[in-house]
């Protein structure tokens, strides 16, 4: 086990318990994922202990798999904030038996919650999207439309709405309520207004109230590569592997520093130096 806190953590969402819940998986990808399914939450399951724990593969090739399971949407690693008054920190690794898309992990992760199952399907063909109308207007349209109702002069059409509606969402973005909204663009009209929809796109790029800053916030959990550890934002990764990692990078050597010796090089010298020295301890002994 790992220490308290630490180790596996058994993720949401997982279907019941079937003979091919790994069947889709290579075979030293589904023996480990097994081995790792029946361990209890709070074990260790670090490369190391994986490694010792089983007596099939050693250390590189249990690193390699586990980042095979992380790409397949079986795990993700993460340090979470467990103190909210000293920055205690734990490393956790969560584990589902079911596999899940980089977009539910991103969900879960930020919230703690499962997300709902449309998460894991895939999206609609383009031209089904298309042929579904909107069920209900947003806020923004609603607060354009209603303009025209508290004054007849800024009566605007469903398309002027519409091309509006980005201006008009920014405004409530930063926090402008629809009577705000409608008071600051009915206050002082002109009469007449030959041409609301360019009226009211003056006033909202010239009347856009400031952006409110956000509070600072301490993050309670941040997501891991699952090779290199390295912390990072859940959009630079895909299936858990920074991009480092999945182009290989991070697995090759470093160029060789300019005028350091070869390793050919070096056993060389090593080879001259210990002849060397062989040959001072013959003399010594000689002289004795």
């Amino acid at each position: 086990m790992a220490s308290p806190g630490y180790g596996k953590q058994t993720a949401p969402g997982e279907l019941p318990p079937a003979a091919d819940d790994f069947a889709h998986l290579p075979v030293r990808e589904a023996y480990l994922a097994s081995l790792i399914n029946n361990l209890p939450d709070g074990a260790a399951m670090d490369v190391k202990t994986l490694a010792v724990y089983q007596p099939l593969f050693g250390q590189m090739a249990v690193r390699t798999a586990l980042n095979n399971l992380s790409t397949a949407g079986h795990l993700r690693r993460v340090r979470e904030r467990v103190n909210a008054e000293r920055p205690q920190w734990v490393f956790r690794t969560y584990f589902s038996r079911t596999p899940h898309s980089d977009a539910w992990w991103n969900y879960f992760l930020a919230t703690g919650g499962a997300p709902e199952a449309s998460t894991d399907s895939a999206p609609d063909p383009p031209e089904e999207r298309s042929a579904t109308p909107p069920s209900s207007v947003s806020p923004a349209y609603a607060a354009l439309a209603g303009l025209g109702v508290a004054d007849t002069r800024l009566a605007l059409s469903a398309a002027d709405c519409e091309a509006l509606e980005p201006l008009a969402a920014e405004w409530l973005a930063r926090g402008t309520t629809p009577a705000l909204f409608t008071a600051a663009l009915t206050a002082g009209l002109p009469t007449p207004v030959h041409s609301p929809a360019a009226f009211t796109r003056r006033r909202l790029i010239d009347k856009m109230p400031p952006e409110r800053p956000l509070p600072q916030q301490q993050p309670t959990r941040i997501i891991e590569c699952t090779d290199c550890r390295t912390p990072c934002r859940p959009h630079a990764l895909l299936g858990g592997l920074c991009r480092a990692c999945r182009s290989g990078r991070a697995t090759k050597a470093p160029p060789p520093r300019p005028g350091a010796l070869s390793p050919i090089a070096v056993r060389r010298h090593a080879d001259r130096i210990r002849q060397g020295l062989r040959g001072d301890n013959t003399q010594l002994l000689q002289a004795r």
